[in-house]
Parts: structure tokens; sequence; C-alpha cells
């Protein structure tokens, strides 16, 4: 075992002076070459992400207090679970087409862009229309919380948000991750700006009132953010697709659909239920510390910048670059859920004011998934990219489920012990759910 861990840190060690000799000889040929590109811009834009996102998290939270970021929280994320619908897989799609045709000498990207821009268009259009349908619903029996005029708003924050990410897959099948650092940095200083503002000037108006102004100045920033996209577009050639091509792609995107159905009930139950059965400043402290690991996982999860990559590579090329990835995921996770363990207290403290202790020992637990997450991650990409994406499916449906179940149970039976109470209970029933969903998918990746 401590050969093997010796073996490990001299690859390591040997991994990062060729990454740093690539960089000061500014050396980026061949798929090593790329991937390195493509990972430094995509952690300078997970980076500029994060660190406005908690900046901004740290603000509005403050700004807020527990039950009024409690009621934001819930309501992005039920918008969150709308915009899963618009998606369906699309921009995963786009992208491994799209890298697939520009491995060729002609590439037919104009064909599949006009396709899937299609398919976007009246999903993003349904799942818009849908949220507005059912806000009144949802906001004053499901949640009985007063959300319901920011979720009205929140068919226009779709509409905007989903087509951002559909037209940043375009720059990333290029291999121009550069493009959505700048489009990343031009909406976390907007955001900055902008929503603290409304947030002062609104906190005379009721709860309602103000949470739909937070959220029609989200929109405006990520419509700018949207619009800095359509600047210098790359170009694409080519024609409609036949009907065997489309096919093709339509068969691509089913596995996918599931994925992403399962993956709403996955991702956002949690919340969803919580927003049920607790007081919104209890969904607030719930909030404050899983914005905090979000962003410590987000700096792990590099995955996407080898999704192009991986598409085009195949065999024991492809394996390697898996391990690797892994290796320096798990290094780096060991390390922070150690700090995050030992410093929580202190971290909520300066961070969130002691209005927010009650996050302390939840952050703690929550730690446990920057382990799981960005190892989830990298793994579906790699299931992705090999097209073999039924084996996940059956996973993420049947970790859903089970995810359903165990946070009903779980918040079912600690509620009588409080609303803290059955925040652990949902979080429990997350950690058991996305830590089996892991195992899974390691454990058929080698079959």
């Amino acid at each position: 075992m401590l050969k093997k861990g010796r073996k490990f840190i001299k690859e390591e060690k040997k991994d990062i002076k060729e990454i740093y000799r690539r960089f000061w000889k500014r050396d980026f040929s061949g798929n090593t070459g790329q991937a390195i590109k493509n990972s430094a811009y995509s952690f300078s834009t997970t980076l500029v992400q994060k660190i406005g996102a908690i900046i901004f998290t740290i603000i509005i939270a403050r700004l807020l207090m527990p039950e009024l970021f409690g009621l934001y929280s819930l309501a992005l994320t039920t918008i969150g679970l709308f915009a899963i619908i618009s998606d369906l897989g699309i921009s995963s799609t786009l992208i491994r087409f799209f890298s697939k045709e520009l491995a060729k000498n002609k590439p037919n990207t104009l064909g599949y862009y006009n396709h899937l821009l299609k398919i976007k268009f009246l999903l993003t259009f349904f799942a818009s229309l849908i949220l507005i349908l059912s806000s009144y619903w949802i906001a004053s029996i499901y949640y009985d919380k007063p959300i319901f005029y920011a979720l009205l708003a929140g068919g226009l924050y779709l509409f905007i948000t989903s087509f951002l990410s559909f037209f940043e897959s375009i720059y990333q099948s290029f291999n121009n991750f550069k493009k959505s650092l700048m489009r990343e940095s031009i909406f976390q200083v907007l955001r900055l700006i902008i929503i603290p503002l409304i947030i002062i000037f609104s906190l005379k108006f009721s709860e309602n009132v103000l949470l739909l102004n937070i959220l029609l100045g989200l929109s405006f920033c990520y419509l700018i953010a949207l619009i800095f996209l359509f600047i210098k577009r790359p170009i694409l050639s080519g024609k409609n697709l036949n009907k065997e091509q489309k096919k093709q792609v339509n068969k691509f995107i089913l596995p996918l659909t599931a994925i992403a159905l399962s993956g709403i009930f996955f991702v956002s139950i949690d919340k969803i239920m919580l927003g049920h059965f607790v007081s919104a400043e209890f969904i607030g402290y719930y909030a404050a510390a899983f914005s905090l690991i979000g962003a410590v996982m987000g700096f792990l999860s590099f995955s996407g910048a080898l999704f192009p990559i991986f598409s085009r590579l195949g065999g024991k090329k492809l394996k390697k670059g898996l391990r690797k990835s892994v290796k320096m995921v798990l290094l780096a996770s060991f390390i922070i859920i150690l700090i995050t363990l030992i410093f929580s207290p202190l971290i909520i403290k300066i961070i969130y004011g002691t209005q927010y202790s009650l996050s302390t020992n939840l952050l703690r637990l929550l730690a446990i998934l920057i382990i799981s997450e960005p190892l989830a991650a990298i793994y579906s990409n790699y299931y992705v990219a090999i097209g073999k994406t039924g084996k996940m499916v059956k996973l993420l449906i049947s970790a859903a489920l089970l995810n359903i179940i165990l946070n009903y149970v779980f918040i079912i039976t600690l509620l009588p012990r409080g609303n803290l109470a059955a925040v652990f209970g949902a979080v429990i029933a997350t950690l058991i759910s996305r830590y089996l969903f892991l195992f899974g998918l390691i454990v058929f990746r080698k079959k």
C-alpha cells in the first residue's frame, strides 16, 4: 500500500512538472496540451464563478438574513428544477456531436446546430410556460411561502439562462473556453453591483416584491452575458441533417433525457421537500452551508474541460485520462474535507455571522460530498463521452428514487424533534443516495 502511495506521488510530481513546462513554453499541442489549456481556462472560469458566488452569497445572506435567504434559495431551487427540463441533455449532445464533426475534414456543425436549437427552443418554451402556470400552486399551496412573484419572474429567468448554457456549449465544442471565462467575469461583476443595490432599495417592500425584484435583476445580468456570447461566434458550416442523422441525435438525447429527469429528483429533492415541511429560516441555514460546499466542489469539477477531449479519445488513452482525473480529485478532496471539519465554526462565523451558527454542523456533514460529487461528474462525463449512457440512466433513476424515499422517511421521522433535525435528515438522505450512485458508476464502468 505504501509502495503504491509513493508511486502515485511520484507520478503526480511528474505530471505537475509536465504541466508547468507546457505553460512556460506555451506548448498546448496534442490532446494533452489541449486538455491542459481547457482545464486552465475552465479552472479560471470556475475560480471567477465560485469566488463571485461566495462573495455574492455572503452579501445577500447578510442582507436578507436566514428567513429571506431561505425563501430566495427555495425560489431559485424550484426554478432550477424547471431549468433541467428545458435542457434534457441538449448541451451535452451538442458538445459530443460538434466535437466528433470537428475532427473531420468537412464538419457539418450547422446541421446539428439547427436541429438541436429547434428542440432547445421547444423545451425551454414549455418549461417556462409550465413554471408560470403552476407558480401559484407551488408557492401558495405546496410550499405555503411568499415566493409566487419570484416564480413568475422565473419564467423569464429560465428562458435566458437556458439559452446561455446552449450557446456556451458551442464555444466549448470548439475548445474555446476563454469565451466562457470572459462571459462569467462580466456576469459576476454585474451581479455583485446590481443585486445588492436592488435588495437595499427593496427591503421596505413585501417579501413577494423583494424576491421578484431580485429575480428580475438576475435575469438582466444573465441577458447581458448572453448578448456577449453572440459577439464573434464560431462560424458554422454544413447542411441540414438527413433522417438518419436526426434519428442518431434523438437516440443519443433519449437516455440523457432520462438522466436529466432523474437528476431533477436527485439534485433538488432535499430543498423541495424541506420547503414543504420546515420554515424558511431553516432552509436558509441549509442553503448557507450547501453554498460553501458547492463552491468548493466547483473548484474540483474540471470535468467539463475534459469532455470534448474524452469525446475524441478511446481505448487506453481514455481510461488513462480518467484515472489521472480521479487521482487528482481524491488528493485535493481529502485535504479540503479535513480543513472544513476542523474550521467550520470559524468559517461560518466569519462568512455569514453569528445569525447562521446553526449552519456549522450542517457544513461539517455536507463536507463529505466534496469527494463524491466531483468524482461522479468525471465518471458521468466519461459514460456520456463513450456513448454508453444506458447504465448511467439506470443508476441515476435508482439513486433518485432512493433519494426521494430516504428524504421523505428521514424528514418525517425527525420532524417531531424540530425543524433542524429534519434538515439533518435530508442531509443524511442526500449523502447516502449520492455515494451509492458514485459506487454504482465505478462498479458498472468495469463491466
